[in-house]
């Protein structure tokens, strides 16, 4: 080989490995965001919690030790000094004329003001959301927001369906909530705001920061910067004080391609609760379908497995409520009858009418227990345990959990008995999800198993 071809061929895997380089950096950003001066050695474990709730205006049920949840919102609103970042799937907190008329609609374009005026208090709004178009967004750009838009759809196919708020990565609220003036007055809603508690704020931060990275890109990287990796998870959470009590937390996310490394899966969660439940499994959502519907339906039977083996294994009581609509998917009813029918004390096995709940463990989300959800739709949950007696978060979770059991608005699912839906819900179906200008909410009943 001639010194020409030595020169052509040392050329060559220049460029090669220059172009390797830039392709590294554009899937990538290997530097990650600044986190504030924030870090694992320095954050705060001792901190506050509250349950926030959205009871719809014309249903009667006692809050049960609950903050409504345009005052928790508000609450955060009145903290932030330096950044608000929010993750939400759509946004619609202008009420249209023709829905106006409820009393508590204005909720919706009140905290919307708020946030249109953060820049003249010298605070940096982020937000994160899906692809659908909205007025409000615009306004918030006009007002000096930063805005990125994630494509789902190019992404995973699915659809984002996270909510959450990260303020000054000290305080959070995380729930079932999207920035909709319904989830403000006629959408039962729940969720939990933990206040000075950077820890656990920092690692939803980073979940906030892998959204934000995604922006124009329609492909998921295969190599994430260190400042997404999760500081905690099943196997390592943080141990915190929660309104002084000893417990346990930390955030899960899904679908699997949003799982940098450490990251537990909200079906690990999830398998987890199931798993060590001992005495009783109580879940509240909006929707139960164990079936991957992208393509032809498919059984997806993770979850649906795992309950069958606490009932019947382990004799664990195991509570269903869900909601009720005229528009559920007919094979919910199916899959909801064959649970009923394993359970050993048929009163007490489910119920249509979000937490999940169980011995000294809860998952707050914002998904459904459908297969899409899991292996498509992004979402992020927070796990909390506490074993310690006393009045505890999840005890208050569980007091709300027995008031809606409990309430005149729950239905028994009678065996091979179609219960009578209302044409709307209660909880915020898979559809108004998707769009969420095209259903008008009231109360109906829920059913439980």
């Amino acid at each position: 080989m001639n010194m020409r071809q030595k020169c052509i061929v040392v050329f060559a895997l220049v460029c090669c490995f220059g172009v390797l380089v830039a392709l590294i950096f554009s899937a990538v950003d290997v530097l990650g965001e600044d986190e504030g001066g924030i870090t694992e050695e320095n954050c705060s474990k001792n901190c506050r919690v509250v349950l926030v709730e959205n009871i719809p205006e014309d249903i009667s049920i006692s809050p049960e030790g609950t903050m409504p949840l345009a005052t928790g919102l508000h609450n955060l609103l009145d903290l932030a000094q330096k950044s608000v970042e929010i993750v939400s799937p759509w946004w619609a907190l202008n009420a249209t004329e023709q829905e106006s008329h409820f009393p508590h609609a204005k909720q919706g374009q009140l905290l919307l003001q708020r946030l249109m005026g953060l820049k003249t208090e010298n605070v940096h709004l982020k937000v994160a959301s899906g692809i659908t178009p909205s007025e409000e967004l615009a306004l918030l750009s006009h007002c000096g927001a930063e805005v990125h838009y994630l494509n789902m759809t190019a992404l995973t196919r699915g659809r984002l369906h996270s909510s959450f708020w990260v303020v000054d990565r000290k305080h959070m609220y995380i729930g079932s909530a999207g920035m909709d003036w319904r989830s403000l007055s006629t959408l039962k809603e729940l969720g939990v705001i933990i206040y000075e508690c950077s820890c656990l704020v920092l690692d939803l931060h980073r979940i906030f920061s892998l959204y934000w990275q995604l922006q124009y890109r329609d492909f998921v990287p295969s190599i994430w910067s260190k400042r997404l990796y999760a500081i905690f998870n099943k196997e390592e959470p943080l141990e915190l004080l929660l309104n002084g009590t000893s417990a346990k937390a930390y955030v899960s996310t899904s679908p699997d391609l949003f799982c940098p490394k450490d990251r537990t899966r909200d079906i690990e969660a999830i398998f987890h609760l199931i798993q060590e439940a001992r005495k009783f499994i109580y879940i509240s959502m909006s929707d139960y379908l164990p079936l991957l519907s992208n393509s032809a339906h498919t059984y997806w039977s993770q979850i649906d497995g795992m309950l069958r083996e606490a009932l019947i294994l382990r004799q664990v009581k195991v509570r269903l409520l869900i909601s009720c609509w005229e528009q559920m998917h007919p094979l919910t009813f199916n899959f909801l009858w064959s649970l009923k029918s394993l359970c050993m004390d048929m009163a007490n096995c489910s119920k249509f009418f979000s937490p999940r709940l169980r011995d000294d463990g809860s998952l707050q989300g914002n998904f459904d227990w459908v297969g899409n959800e899991f292996v498509y739709n992004a979402g992020a949950g927070l796990v909390l345990s506490q074993r310690d007696a006393g009045p505890t978060v999840l005890e208050r979770m569980r007091g709300v959990f027995d008031r809606d059991w409990r309430s005149p608005y729950s239905k028994t699912l009678q065996p091979n008995m179609v219960p009578m839906c209302g044409a709307n819900a209660v909880f915020p179906g898979p559809r108004l999800k998707d769009y969420p200008g095209s259903i008008e909410q009231e109360h109906s009943p829920n059913t439980s198993l």
